[in-house]
C-alpha cells in the first residue's frame, strides 16, 4: 500500500507538470511506451527490481533504451525516480500516470460483449445508451453463449441487454409461479 500511494502522487506530480508545460499528451504517450516495454520485457522488470545495480547503471540504461524517443521532461522524471532509488515502483507509477490521464481527458473504457460481431451503427448506440459527456473507448469481445444482445461494463457499472441473462430472468420467474 505505501507502493501505491508513493506511485500516485509521482505520477500526479508528472502530470502537473505535464499540464504546467503544455506536453501532456506527449508524455501520455511516453508513460505508455514504458508501461508496454516493461510489461513486455521480463529484463527490464527484472533491471528496475535490482537493487544492487547502481542508480547510474540504471539511469544509463533508461537513457540508452528511450534517450532518444521521450521528450526531456519524462527522461528527467525517470532519472529522478533511479536517483530516489524507486526505480522499483516505476511500473505502478506508469499505471497510475495513465489512470489519471484519462481521468483528466474524461476518458472511459466500455468493455462490450456480445454474441456477434457490432457493426458501426450498434456501437454508435451502445456509446449513446453510455450518456458519456467525454470519450467512450470500446473493447469488444464475442462471446456465442449470450445468444443476443450484449453486456457493457464500465468501471463498476454493468448493463445487461442479453438473450441469455433474458432467458434465465425467465426461467427464474416461471419456477417462482
Amino acid at each position: 500500500m505505501k507502493n501505491s500511494k508513493t506511485a500516485n502522487r509521482y505520477a500526479k506530480a508528472l502530470l502537473e507538470l505535464s499540464l504546467e508545460k503544455g506536453n501532456l499528451d506527449a508524455v501520455n504517450g511516453n508513460m505508455q511506451v514504458l508501461s508496454d516495454t516493461i510489461n513486455e520485457s521480463a529484463d527490464l522488470r527484472s533491471l528496475i527490481k535490482n537493487p544492487t545495480v547502481k542508480e547510474e547503471e540504471k539511469n544509463t540504461i533508461f537513457t540508452a533504451l528511450f534517450g532518444k524517443t521521450f521528450d526531456a521532461d519524462t527522461m528527467n522524471f525517470i532519472s529522478l525516480l533511479t536517483k530516489n532509488k524507486r526505480t522499483e515502483i516505476l511500473p505502478e507509477v506508469t499505471q497510475q500516470f495513465i489512470t489519471q490521464y484519462r481521468a483528466n481527458k474524461n476518458i472511459v473504457t466500455a468493455e462490450v460483449t456480445s454474441a456477434t460481431e457490432l457493426d458501426e451503427e450498434q456501437k454508435k448506440s451502445i456509446i449513446a445508451l453510455l450518456k458519456h459527456d467525454g470519450e467512450v473507448e470500446m473493447v469488444e469481445m464475442i462471446n456465442p453463449a449470450l445468444i443476443g444482445g450484449f453486456i457493457v461494463k464500465v468501471g463498476d457499472k454493468q448493463i445487461d441487454a442479453s438473450i441469455a441473462t433474458k432467458f434465465k430472468n425467465l426461467r427464474k420467474e416461471i419456477s417462482l409461479n
